[in-house]
């Protein structure tokens, strides 16, 4: 029988409130991959930011960009970038309104304003530095996700103007740019066809709003204890939160990992 894979959110779920990973997690994964069983990583995140992670878990397959960027085994097996054409327009438009972009390719990320302050707030909601800045660096890269950092109450203007995109909120000021359809699932779904496995062989852990497709698409979703309302909702098990060895506790739940490991 093949075993199984379990996708792992980041932000919220395999990192704590200070941005790290708790030893239970580490500890949990490990034994999930001496068990034969496969582990990678669904995130919202470009792969510069969270290659650490891979190195101290151990982990070499990915869905990244919220699905935009799949790679399996070290092997790139999928990408979506996005038209620049739309990009060029949704730059001019948020250079207009005071408001600021960020272009994700699968090398980097740059953003198009200096000193802005919804980019400063939500790099430091997670711990980490001002990016480097190139207005034109969609121009030359493929960018298969953007950030836009704005004020709530302008997101439906830009979701009006840009009916083909998704702007997922992640922070007060930030929003994930995707191609409308894109997500965490359908990243997760090509993972799937590339291991020639069954969808009611996976599993997945999250905790955002962007994770919500996810949680629903795999065979069985796991909501962190604190996790959004929606994704409790949309999820087949609640464990305990990013901060409560939530990932342990799961795997436990699940019957992936035995009880005995629980931590007392």
């Amino acid at each position: 029988m093949q075993k199984p894979i379990v996708f792992f959110d980041i932000d919220g779920t395999i990192l704590n409130e200070d941005k790290v990973i708790p030893e239970s997690t580490k500890t949990a994964i490990r034994l999930l991959q001496e068990k034969g069983i496969h582990t990678a990583i669904a995130t919202g995140r470009v792969p510069k930011m969270f290659y650490w992670i891979l190195k101290e878990l151990n982990i070499n397959s990915y869905v990244a960009m919220n699905g935009q960027y799949v790679v399996f085994e070290g092997q790139e097996i999928y990408s979506n970038p996005i038209d620049s054409d739309v990009l060029q327009s949704l730059s001019t438009m948020t250079a207009s309104n005071g408001h600021a972009l960020a272009y994700c390719s699968h090398q980097d990320y740059k953003v198009s304003e200096r000193n802005h302050p919804y980019i400063e707030s939500s790099f430091d909601s997670l711990m980490m530095a001002y990016p480097e800045v190139d207005p034109e660096y969609f121009k030359g890269w493929s960018i298969f996700q953007g950030h836009l950092y704005c004020e709530s109450q302008y997101e439906q203007r830009y979701a009006e103007r840009f009916p083909e995109f998704s702007f997922v909120k992640w922070h007060e000021y930030a929003y994930d740019i995707l191609p409308k359809g894109a997500s965490k699932a359908v990243g997760i779904q090509k993972m799937l066809e590339a291991l020639e496995m069954k969808i009611e062989h996976s599993y997945a852990f999250g905790d955002g709003l962007n994770d919500l497709e996810m949680l629903s698409t795999v065979g069985t979703g796991v909501a962190m204890g604190n996790a959004v309302p929606e994704a409790k909702a949309v999820a087949n098990l609640v464990t305990t939160s990013n901060c409560n060895d939530g990932i342990l506790h799961g795997l436990i739940q699940l019957g992936l990992l035995e009880e005995e490991l629980a931590v007392k």
